[in-house]
């Protein structure tokens, strides 16, 4: 997770074999060679047992990093139908998000985590793959939307980018959902400062140019744009009460 690391995008070819691959994680029961060799492809070991945490049964694919191919990791809870994929598109530079997401993934049954490889400054900046339509995350993220996910994306800023607010969510360029609109309630309902990106402007925390939101309001898929400040995401306790409330709004869908 440096600056300086590796990284490159999939050329074409490697992006429709992500395609190919969600949809394998999502149509598969039970584990198959299949999918893992879809995995493999694209430089992902395959590794299958039990989430210690949960007890619950769990795949993950996770790019050995050995090359360019930073590619991140997938997580997905095998013990119920998929309905939801989390995204951390900034792990270590959104500091902490990445816990949080892997945390709101143990509390959300048949959910995806999807987690970037990279430092978002890598490769001057194409590792930002929020911001990147070319990413091999924002494949996995359109494929797994396409399949009637919702796809629910953690982000972090500084206390100083937005000091009369604790939380900013946003649908980013789509269209506002129930969804967005039940977190915002739940997060308001801890104390949280909530910012409501379709009530009012949050100091340019609203998500409008990030690329998977841009694809999901194409689709009109389900999309929420989330900020924590620093001061949640620093804070073991608070993190924990977000996740909670997080994992109950998802579960009301």
């Amino acid at each position: 997770m440096s600056p300086s690391g590796p990284y490159r995008d999939p050329d074409a070819t490697e992006r429709q074999a992500a395609h190919r691959a969600a949809r394998s994680l999502l149509a598969a029961a039970d584990t198959t060679d299949a999918t893992d060799r879809l995995f493999a492809d694209l430089g992902f070991e395959a590794r299958h047992g039990i989430d210690p945490t949960t007890g619950r049964e769990c795949s993950i694919y996770l790019a050995s990093g050995s090359d360019s191919r930073t590619w991140g990791a997938v997580l997905a809870d095998r013990s119920a139908a998929p309905r939801t994929v989390i995204e951390v598109p900034h792990p270590g530079f959104d500091i902490n998000t990445e816990k949080l997401g892997l945390a709101l993934h143990r509390r959300v049954p048949g959910s995806v985590l999807l987690v970037a490889g990279a430092h978002r400054q890598a490769a001057d900046g194409a590792a930002d793959v929020a911001h990147n339509n070319r990413s091999l995350f924002h494949s996995l993220a359109v494929a797994l939307a396409e399949s009637g996910l919702d796809e629910i994306q953690l982000h972090g800023f500084a206390n100083r980018n937005l000091p009369t607010s604790d939380v900013v969510v946003s649908t980013g360029s789509a269209p506002t959902n129930q969804l967005a609109r039940r977190i915002a309630d739940g997060l308001s309902d801890l104390g949280l400062r909530t910012c409501r990106a379709w009530v009012r402007r949050c100091g340019q925390l609203e998500g409008r140019t990030n690329q998977q939101g841009r694809a999901a309001a194409a689709a009109g898929s389900v999309f929420v744009h989330l900020e924590l400040s620093w001061s949640i995401r620093r804070d073991a306790t608070s993190g924990d009460q977000v996740v909670a409330t997080l994992a109950e709004r998802l579960a009301e869908g």
